[in-house]
């Protein structure tokens, strides 16, 4: 269960923006132009780990740049990128649920119903799949409206 003081602790550790601060924010989460943080989007389904990916591997996706682990995965990608993707964009899916945007990190990720969802910090994880169906429901209700707002 989820208690109140949990919640209002995530809330207030959480450096969420508004959607009116973020208005136009980009559509994929990325730092220095790499989508998450430069782990490789396939190998979560594929070998059940975040493993970095290398720019030797990588590809312009959505305008941000993707890296993989091998031209394999790189290739699998390029064939069917919705499959592997995260989703929100790679933005927390939790802050998403609750109306927010926040940063992720690739150790603090989720397969669920074959698709990709990641946190801001592995503590934020153990509370979004307390209840993963309600909050990618609340979630998808917020996005992608939540960029433009």
């Amino acid at each position: 269960m989820i208690t109140r003081r949990a919640t209002l602790g995530f809330l207030a550790a959480t450096p969420f923006l508004s959607s009116r601060a973020m208005a136009a924010t980009a559509e994929i989460f990325a730092v220095d132009n790499v989508a998450i943080r430069g782990a490789d989007p396939v190998a979560f389904f594929t070998q059940a780990e975040a493993i970095i990916g290398s720019a030797q591997h990588s590809l312009m996706w959505k305008g941000a740049v993707w890296h993989f682990a091998s031209a394999e995965n790189r290739a699998a990608f390029e064939a069917d990128p919705m499959k592997y993707a995260p989703q929100y964009g790679g933005y927390c899916a939790f802050a998403m649920s609750k109306g927010a945007i926040a940063s992720s990190v690739p150790e603090a990720w989720t397969v669920y119903e074959g698709k990709l969802y990641l946190n801001y910090s592995t503590n934020v994880r153990s509370i979004w799949i307390k209840d993963i169906p309600g909050n990618v429901a609340k979630a998808d209700a917020n996005w992608p409206s939540i960029l433009q707002s």
